[in-house]
């Protein structure tokens, strides 16, 4: 029988322990000949990412021992952290980023577990992502970030290392150097040839990059060096090979990330369409197509914002969409059958699956979440179009409160928690979210906003955001609440907005500078812009040049949006959470806004979570924020939680 009872005080199957205790990320995904390997980043071993091998009997395994831990720290994100050739691993090992080698990754489960990794790296601080076997020369290429300056200088080159260690002092051999940034070393099939990517500051990867060529000289180094496409105002995204040596890439020269080949010394598109192929590159690896035979690829790209995947015929360039029930699609890898890559459904956990690209039917292989959720449940999310800025359109999804037990008393309208998502080039997805379940389910609604400046929608986009960082963003998640409030959806009073990281300034900035909140929770979110341009890391230390402006040179607008110094505007409640060991956003930026709201008298509460970093990997300090958050919304909008929640310090709230 359906109770009634207000929204937010719903009891939902859907509690953070459910979350945390199932659920593992899935990462990148490989094909070294029959073997599949991917790796899991596991909450419950305080967020370390194993390398997993499933053999072509279908056994799998884990084939990086305890306690080392694949992810690097190039660029700080990181990406492409391990690579397999004939059955041997490399590895970037979190705790002291050296590479490591660990032969025979093969065997069986007993004689694998007696092996232990051999660096092939030095003690350095030097950083290594995106491996590549260099066969003809017997040598792995690969993007390397030097932090041994004395000046604090970071490097960031193109090198080749000795796979066998024998080396381990050298830390490499620099194929390529003079950029600030290089990426997606790939060599042609006849080992002839290396294409790469490379960007100079202030651009970002999906603001301009460089598609490079060259040729291997007799003593390995490079010769022959042609810039092939990209610019300033281009982006290049994904350089491969094809099976038969015909180098393809995606460029966004028409407004749209689409897919072209380099023939007869010229870029030909291949299936021009008002669709995003491409993605932004914050991290290594990342595809979204790959080669299933000579003459045909499969590939991912964005149409209005969802997901979808293809096969395309590079003879005839006949393009035929999949159906498939999912709308998001990640890593992708192909066979002359099959494609494997992560997907994920608005009713099903995200999966590693196997797709036959002849067929369209598919197999899971695994799930990041091995629950049995009634589906009862599940919140489905609705596309919403909101008024942006200068008579433009914003887009966005929301999803409903919903649960089968419960209903809300006549009258009532459900609060409303606006996500602004990080990046912000990001994009919000439409595939299950369980922690969008968790809120939609105890009767809380949820809009995901896919504000100017989001992935998906095309380079024009993409670009209301230039100069405009903390104006488009804010009015568009502004705009979203109010239009789903006017429109009798949500409760104007209880409005909550909330973001990590990029999603955290909007938060902020939504909070400082508007008057339509009455609350807000700022992951690992910035304050301070000034502060974040003077002290980041070298891959974001220029991007607010074009999201703000040239810094000193207009250092008054960056104090302008920083909400650090207009704290006396803010007249609602704030939860900050925050990593101690950020070094994307240092905890001053949280601790900072956390004194400054407390001094002023409104109710804030501020966890800090030791060994953190730039998001939250560990099992518990993921349940804690999560119900924590719960737990900050029931105080300030006057709901009684269901949930049995661990209080958390809130300074000025009234009894």
């Amino acid at each position: 029988m359906t109770q009634t009872a207000p929204f937010g005080s719903w009891k939902s199957p859907i509690t953070s322990d459910l979350i945390v205790s199932q659920f593992i990320n899935l990462g990148q995904i490989q094909l070294d000949g029959n073997t599949l390997y991917w790796s899991e980043g596991r909450p419950a071993e305080k967020g370390r990412a194993v390398v997993v091998r499933q053999a072509a009997d279908g056994s799998v395994q884990d084939v990086l021992p305890a306690p080392f831990y694949a992810r690097s720290r190039v660029h700080e994100y990181g990406g492409a952290a391990w690579f397999v050739d004939a059955g041997v691993l490399y590895f970037a090992h979190f705790a002291d980023q050296r590479v490591y080698r660990m032969a025979d990754t093969r065997l069986t489960d007993t004689r694998l577990a007696d092996r232990q990794p051999q660096a092939i790296t030095p003690t350095r601080d030097l950083r290594y992502a995106d491996f590549r076997m260099d066969a003809a020369r017997q040598r792995l290429v690969t993007v390397r970030e030097d932090h041994t300056d004395p000046s604090g200088e970071v490097i960031n080159t193109l090198c080749a290392l000795d796979p066998t260690g024998a080396d381990v002092e050298s830390g490499g051999t620099v194929l390529a150097s003079g950029c600030d940034f290089y990426a997606s070393p790939r060599i042609s099939p006849d080992g002839a040839h290396l294409a790469w990517l490379s960007w100079n500051h202030p651009n970002m990867p999906w603001d301009g990059t460089t598609l490079s060529l060259a040729d291997f000289a007799p003593d390995g180094s490079l010769t022959n060096i042609t810039q092939l496409a990209g610019g300033v105002a281009e982006s290049i995204f994904q350089p491969e090979w094809s099976p038969d040596g015909v180098l393809y890439f995606i460029s966004d020269r028409t407004g749209w990330w689409n897919l072209y080949r380099w023939q007869e010394g010229v870029a030909q598109p291949l299936h021009p369409a008002a669709a995003d192929f491409g993605e932004p590159q914050w991290v290594f690896g990342m595809t979204t197509y790959g080669f299933a035979a000579d003459h045909r690829l499969v590939c991912s790209y964005y149409a209005h914002g969802e997901q979808r995947l293809a096969v395309l015929d590079t003879h005839t360039l006949q393009f035929t969409p999949l159906a498939l029930p999912f709308n998001e699609f990640a890593g992708l890898q192909t066979t002359a059958d099959a494609a494997w890559l992560i997907a994920a459904s608005p009713t099903e956990p995200t999966a590693l699956i196997r797709v036959n690209i002849h067929t369209g039917a598919y197999q899971v292989i695994k799930r990041t979440a091995e629950i049995n959720l009634d589906p009862r449940f599940i919140s489905l999310p609705q596309e919403v179009e909101y008024p942006a800025a200068n008579g433009l359109t914003g887009y966005a999804f929301y999803y409903p409160p919903h649960n089968p037990d419960f209903t809300a008393p006549a009258g009532e309208l459900p609060p409303l928690i606006v996500i602004s998502h990080g990046g912000p080039t990001s994009i919000a997805k439409a595939g299950l979210d369980l922690h969008i379940q968790y809120w939609t389910s105890r009767g809380l609604g949820v809009v995901d906003v896919n504000y100017g400046g989001s992935t998906g929608f095309g380079r024009a986009y993409r670009e209301r955001l230039r100069g405009q960082w903390g104006v488009v963003d804010v009015d568009d998640c502004v705009n979203a609440a109010l239009t789903l409030a006017k429109s009798g959806l949500a409760d104007p009073q209880r409005l909550a907005i909330r973001g990590g990281s990029a999603g955290g300034y909007t938060t902020l900035a939504a909070l400082t500078f508007r008057r339509v909140f009455q609350v807000g929770v700022s992951y690992y979110g910035i304050s301070d812009m000034e502060a974040l341009a003077k002290d980041t890391h070298k891959f974001e230390s220029r991007y607010t040049d074009s999201m703000v402006g040239p810094y000193p040179a207009m250092r008054d607008l960056y104090i302008q949006r920083s909400p650090i110094h207009f704290t006396n505007q803010l007249e609602c409640a704030l939860l900050l959470l925050q990593g101690s060991e950020d070094r994307v956003v240092p905890p001053d930026q949280s601790r900072q806004m956390y004194e400054s709201v407390r001094a002023k008298g409104l109710p804030v509460a501020y966890l800090e979570f030791a060994g953190e970093q730039h998001g939250f990997r560990q099992a518990q300090n993921i349940q804690r924020a999560l119900d924590g958050e719960l737990y900050f919304y029931g105080k300030v909008f006057g709901f009684h939680p269901a949930d049995a929640l661990a209080p958390i310090p809130i300074e000025n709230l009234a009894a």
